[in-house]
């Protein structure tokens, strides 16, 4: 498989499982929750409250990781994505990202503790329906 071959495996795999396993780093050791993703490409999302540890804990080491698919009701492959998170500079993104489904945690899309992560991928570990790995590097 090429790099774009492989790129578009795993944007189509992000298309497909609109839920991840989200890990920080808190006080030295992971830290994980579950969270819906957003994409556009390999340009990932996630939508959380300002307040949140989350946002602390990226503020004291943006190293993420993000484990997707193989759940039920998903594709069966598997993504997992190692690289940094930061509060989006983008405001524009806050509108582009949001659905009624946010409505549960915030007021709307102008909500001042609605705030969207960014995901800088640095390494993707993509595993294929037929078990193949492959390695996506930045």
């Amino acid at each position: 498989m090429n790099q774009n071959e492989l790129e578009q495996n795993i944007v189509k795999a992000l298309e497909n499982n609109p839920y991840c396993s989200f890990s920080t780093v808190e006080n030295g050791k992971p830290k994980s929750r579950y969270m819906a993703i957003f994409n556009d490409g390999l340009n990932i999302h996630l939508a959380t409250n300002r307040q949140t540890h989350k946002v602390e804990e990226l503020e004291n080491n943006p190293n993420v990781s993000l484990l997707l698919g193989y759940e039920a009701g998903g594709t069966k492959e598997v993504v997992e994505i190692e690289g940094t998170c930061e509060v989006t500079k983008n405001e524009s993104l806050r509108e582009q990202v949001w659905n009624d489904e946010l409505k549960a945690w915030f007021d709307g899309p102008n909500d001042p503790n609605y705030v969207i992560l960014d995901i800088t991928p640095a390494r993707i570990e993509y595993t294929g329906k037929d078990h193949e790995h492959h390695v996506w590097e930045q």
